[in-house]
């Protein structure tokens, strides 16, 4: 007797925990096979998962009886709601984490407004189908309160945020403008629906007190938890590029722990694990080794399985019944009018067009998360759900999203231009140029870049205040793997992965000097590696460029200063990576090329020195030149620049006068500098009326100085760059563009660096002695002219 219940008792623990292993991997499986075959259709992702769930559920495998025994126990369902809490919590970290709260931040008028305005007429429809759902689908004996009426109205408005997050990056419009106000206002709905959700649990239980003590037992000791940890992991094996398994491990159990502690309230702790991803310092290698970590284990194993067992919960035999088939027609078509309605009142209203409206409709109706704890076994304890109207809810939670998901891809080909990356230049913004957010992508091929791309970072900010995405890119070249005669059990830890090995000791001086960097300006960077052929490492850029929707590229240049002042040329593999990066960039790229390294103005000290950095425009001309003024307007903004545009003119074309303005150099005095000023009459009509916008903004009211030097050639251009190249510590120049400007054709003959442009390569040569770093700029072109390779 002893012994049976015994085996028993482990075959009551094994079936479920194998069953559930079994329906893991045939997800898997079977989604990867629906998602080679829907994309090329142009389907998401997250629709062959559903759909790899619906085939293996109740509505197809599962039909065979012996398939049904094996997945249907009887204690299984614990098994996968358990599964389904796990999940909940890597998922909600992340997204915490990956937060871009900042955008909230400046939209939040404009995320609300968008959120609620669709949730609260979808809420309105939710109250009326209330009663429909209790005349029709509860039993005769089923009291109607208050509590059913609020999770229907929450279950109609509700939209998932991880669902729209996972299609956003599927069909990649997540860094578009129409996609980062899709993704955040179905945060701010969700979060919503979770908060309200929770407060009817604790009024109708009359238990508040003890669980808000709860939460707070779960909540509090986690966030100050997390925060001096991540600290104090930072500190910690400085020569670790990541934290260890163990380490990740222990601040997972911290996670776990508190959401369990919240859970034990009868709370949901999804709100909860996503303040700690928010509130969870983002400086370092722990925020990094998180985010390597469940990045790929969320994308491509957790989320995957949660949306296959959306699927298999749809139980197609509830279809039978021709009344319940209309029920689900009328409740899934007044959802996503409800829905789409009153995203397009509220788009109208802010002025938003109508297909970006229709758009974001559709987008705000995908549903399955949540929504599946308003009608599981959250609500348990506020109702019980008939089988009938609990199945035919979920039936229509997933046609919702099966619905929308599609409908959304075949907006996304429809409207290309509404996601297409539009932002190339940054363009001259006569006031307030900092107000818009600027997303750059920056590139280093090793340590020695870093100091000189940083400072372009900081600068290039302007105000505190100002709004900047940067990203980082360490560029490594694939190289052919190594033979080894070592077997595998035989290799260290560090050298089983082939990822974490690229880019050697170089990654560490990288994190090193950004985190740095972060700590001293509160700029956040984000890093990445992109690892390639030769060949191919400049489209690695390209699209990343373009995904990123990034405005600027930012290059380092190939050759590096000695000591003696004289510049050494460094690997050709970078100068031909930037050659091609210049020839098919999708928006504007500047080059830095570090000079003046022995001087006590170098550039590279700007965010680790307080000293006053003087900075030349030099402008001769052309769209670059142009570009390389719209830069300067932010730069000009920085606290610690003191910025002057150098104007080239011919001699006889010059009319001269002097006027006396009062710049600010410096500490507190105030100096009084003469300037030649020309007429705005001269040079060509674009440039003209370019510069008479930038001096109106800029240099009429003291922020920037303005000099102008008249030269008749080559020889004297270049007698005048000397004369003042030591009194800046940057020189911005454009790459080029003026056609055959009598200025600067005869620098040409002595031309070593193409890539630079006559200006910046007669700056950046040895035998041209100034004590500043030069950036190049060259403005995006639809037609990219051709450089020449080595």
């Amino acid at each position: 007797m002893e012994a049976t219940h015994k085996f028993v008792c482990q075959d009551d623990l094994v079936n479920p925990l194998s069953s559930m292993g079994m329906q893991v991997a045939c997800i898997l499986v079977i989604s990867h096979f629906f998602h080679i075959l829907l994309k090329a259709l142009g389907q998401p992702g997250p629709i062959a998962q559903i759909l790899a769930g619906l085939v293996l559920g109740p509505s197809g495998l599962s039909n065979i009886t012996e398939i049904k025994e094996f997945f249907f126990q009887a204690s299984a369902a614990e098994y996968y709601e358990m599964f389904g809490f796990f999940c909940r919590i890597l998922f909600m970290f992340l997204f915490g984490l990956e937060m871009d709260f900042a955008y909230v931040r400046r939209n939040l008028r404009v995320v609300c407004i968008v959120a609620y305005g669709g949730a609260f007429l979808a809420s309105l429809f939710g109250l009326t189908a209330s009663f429909f759902i209790y005349k029709h689908l509860l039993a005769e004996n089923a009291k109607l309160n208050a509590s059913f009426v609020f999770c229907t109205m929450l279950l109609v408005s509700y939209t998932s945020s991880p669902v729209v997050n996972r299609l956003a990056a599927e069909l990649r419009f997540a860094t578009s403008d129409i996609g980062r106000l899709a993704t955040s206002s179905a945060m701010v709905v969700e979060l919503t629906c979770l908060l309200v959700f929770n407060l009817i649990i604790a009024f109708t239980r009359l238990t508040a007190l003890r669980d808000g003590f709860f939460i707070l037992l779960g909540l509090v000791p986690m966030l100050f938890a997390f925060k001096y940890l991540a600290v104090w992991l930072n500190k910690r094996n400085r020569k670790q590029k990541y934290l260890r398994n163990p380490e990740v491990l222990l601040i997972l159990s911290i996670l776990i722990a508190g959401s369990m502690l919240i859970e034990m309230a009868m709370f949901n702790s999804v709100i909860a694990c996503f303040v700690a991803g928010l509130a969870f310092p983002k400086e370092g290698k722990t925020a990094r080794t998180l985010l390597h970590k469940l990045t790929y284990s969320v994308h491509n194993f957790v989320l995957p399985v949660y949306f296959g067992y959306i699927g298999f919960q749809f139980d197609a035999s509830h279809l039978k019944s021709l009344t319940n088939i209309l029920i689900i027609v009328i409740l899934v078509l007044l959802s996503l009018g409800s829905k789409i309605s009153g995203t397009l009142a509220v788009c109208h209203f802010l002025k938003i067009p109508l297909n970006e409206g229709v758009f974001l409709g559709f987008v705000l109706n995908l549903k399955g998360h949540a929504d599946l704890l308003f009608v599981g076994s959250a609500s348990k304890a506020l109702i019980t759900w008939n089988p009938a109207a609990y199945n035919l809810l979920l039936i229509t939670v997933v046609i919702n999203t099966v619905i929308s998901g599609p409908v959304v891809a075949l907006l996304m080909r429809r409207e290309e231009k509404l996601f297409t990356h539009t932002h190339t230049s940054l363009g001259f913004e006569p006031e307030n140029p900092d107000q818009n957010e600027l997303r750059l992508l920056a590139c280093v091929y090793g340590p020695r870049h870093i100091s000189a791309i940083l400072s372009v970072i900081a600068t290039i900010r302007g105000t505190q205040t100002a709004s900047i995405m940067p990203y980082m890119a360490h560029l490594i070249e694939l190289n052919q793997k190594r033979r080894t005669n070592v077997s595998y059990h035989e290799l260290e830890a560090e050298e089983m992965s082939d990822e974490e090995d690229y880019g050697g000791n170089d990654v560490l001086e990288i994190h090193a000097a950004v985190d740095a960097f972060t700590a001293e300006t509160q700029i956040l960077i984000n890093l990445n590696k992109a690892v390639s052929t030769l060949s191919n490492l400049h489209e690695e850029v390209c699209n990343a460029a373009e995904d990123l929707r990034a405005t600027i590229i930012l290059l380092p240049f190939h050759k590096h200063q000695r000591i003696d002042g004289k510049m050494e040329s460094g690997k050709d593999a970078v100068r031909t990576t930037n050659q091609k990066i210049l020839r098919h960039a999708p928006s504007s790229v500047g080059m830095i090329v570090e000079k003046g390294l022995a001087g006590a103005l170098g550039f590279s000290q700007l965010f680790t020195v307080d000293i006053m950095q003087h900075v030349a425009t030099l402008f001769f001309g052309g769209p670059d030149d142009r570009e390389a003024i719209a830069w300067s307007t932010r730069i000009a903004n920085h606290p610690r620049v003191n910025l002057t545009v150098v104007r080239f003119l011919p001699t006889e074309s010059s009319n001269t006068r002097n006027m006396k303005v009062e710049n600010e150099m410096g500490g507190n005095s105030d100096i009084e500098v003469y300037m030649a000023l020309s007429s705005l009459e001269t040079g060509n009509d674009i440039d003209n009326a370019f510069l008479n916008d930038f001096y109106n903004g800029y240099v009429a009211s003291g922020k920037v100085g303005y000099v102008e030097k008249q030269v008749n050639n080559g020889a004297e251009t270049v007698a005048a760059l000397r004369d003042i190249g030591d009194l800046y510590s940057l020189f911005i120049v454009g790459r080029g563009g003026r056609g055959h400007s009598p200025l600067t054709t005869e620098l040409s003959d002595w031309e070593e660096c193409p890539e630079l442009g006559t200006v910046g390569d007669l700056l950046a040569s040895s035998d041209f002695n100034i004590n500043g770093s030069i950036l190049v700029v060259q403005q995006h072109r639809n037609s990219k002219k051709e450089l020449v390779d080595d």
